[in-house]
């Protein structure tokens, strides 16, 4: 990390598409620095395809910083389709590159896509993890305990 960042704020969505290089970036980066809060990397391309609906879908928006030439975030929230029984949007993921945590990157990230999206906003966090106070400072509460049903044949 240097000693005097600018870090530079860009959101893309399906009126500002990423070029394919872009696309191919952030997945990377997401998939490296998500790190135990990670998915596999093709499921990172069709969240990312969701959101600029490259896939049949309501879409959603990306969210990246970055110093220089250097990703130092990004944040991928997707509509939902649904509102008041099932908020609009959902964050489904965001990560800071590890050189650049604790500098404000990921508030100011949450901040941007906040301000871009339109209703409210769900997300899932583990209690463990320690953006869980970012969330609380932005905002979000704890509403419901989430349980899931998993269909996937092992």
């Amino acid at each position: 990390m240097k000693d005097f960042m600018m870090i530079l704020i860009k959101t893309f969505d399906r009126r500002n598409l990423p070029t394919k290089a872009e696309q191919e970036n952030i997945a990377t980066f997401l998939f490296t620095h998500l790190e135990q809060y990670g998915d596999p990397l093709s499921d990172i391309e069709k969240c990312i395809q969701y959101a600029i609906q490259e896939i049949h879908s309501p879409g959603g928006l990306l969210v990246t910083a970055s110093d220089n030439d250097v990703l130092t975030g990004a944040v991928i929230l997707n509509k939902t389709g649904m509102s008041g029984y099932i908020p609009e949007n959902i964050l489904v993921y965001i990560a800071i590159h590890k050189d650049y945590r604790g500098l404000g990157i990921g508030k100011q990230l949450m901040s941007e896509a906040i301000a871009r999206s339109e209703g409210d906003i769900a997300l899932h966090v583990e209690a463990y993890n320690p953006a869980k106070k970012m969330y609380e400072s932005l905002g979000f509460t704890n509403k419901y305990l989430e349980m899931r049903l998993s269909k996937k044949i092992n």
